[in-house]
């Protein structure tokens, strides 16, 4: 049994990454951060015949949940959030009314999570990983060689944190405690953006090299 990568969908007015994830042998699956367009992310899982167990959330900034709701009902898989998180979640038309855009319809979250909790099995085994700083309740999703990073760390770059509960000082805590004491193969698949290395952000990312080493 092993973990495949079945779609990365960038959707949206912000380009968000949706990764489709996939046992190969049980077809049993994970979305990770369903931001927007639920008829396309639905149409792959349709296709291929899959079944969705766990909806998870990086962070719960509106960009990231957009078909949360569609999804959840469509499926009826387990929606993961960390607990820190719930009020962004639930003040959703507060950050709506920032960028102008719709209130996004929401739903019941099942499971709030905490860091070093592990879920699922076989070749979806994950465990979260708790990163605060782009958001309270930041987590990564590592599975074996490869970490869901959410908007705590892009391909040359790092979350923002000035949103709600954001707080540059914890994100650099959880980058150069946590995140850049992985092994430097790991994948790294962000919210935003093409994925990396732990390896390669170390040596390239210049917020990393010049703040966390020099700053």
């Amino acid at each position: 049994m092993a973990l495949i990568i079945r779609d990365v969908l960038p959707v949206g007015l912000f380009q968000t990454n949706v990764y489709i994830l996939e046992d190969d042998v049980t077809k049993e699956a994970i979305v990770i951060d369903p931001a927007d367009e639920a008829s396309r992310i639905l149409k792959i899982i349709n296709d291929n015949e899959l079944t969705v167990k766990y909806i998870l959330l990086t962070h719960a900034h509106i960009d990231h949940i957009g078909a949360l709701k569609e999804l959840k009902d469509s499926t009826g898989a387990k929606v993961l959030l960390h607990k820190e998180d719930v009020f962004l979640y639930e003040n959703m038309h507060l950050q709506s009314s920032l960028f102008g855009l719709t209130d996004p319809l929401v739903t019941d979250i099942d499971l709030l999570i905490e860091d070093g909790m592990e879920f699922g099995q076989a070749g979806l085994k994950f465990h979260v990983i708790h990163t605060p700083g782009h958001s309270p309740g930041s987590v990564c999703y590592y599975f074996p060689d490869k970490l869901f990073s959410g908007d705590t760390l892009f391909k040359n770059g790092i979350g923002r944190s000035d949103l709600w509960g954001g707080s540059h000082e914890l994100l650099v805590e959880s980058l150069r405690g946590i995140l850049l004491n992985l092994d430097d193969a790991i994948e790294v698949y962000p919210g935003h953006g093409p994925s990396t290395t732990i390896g390669r952000e170390k040596r390239d990312n210049p917020f990393i090299t010049k703040e966390m080493w020099y700053g």
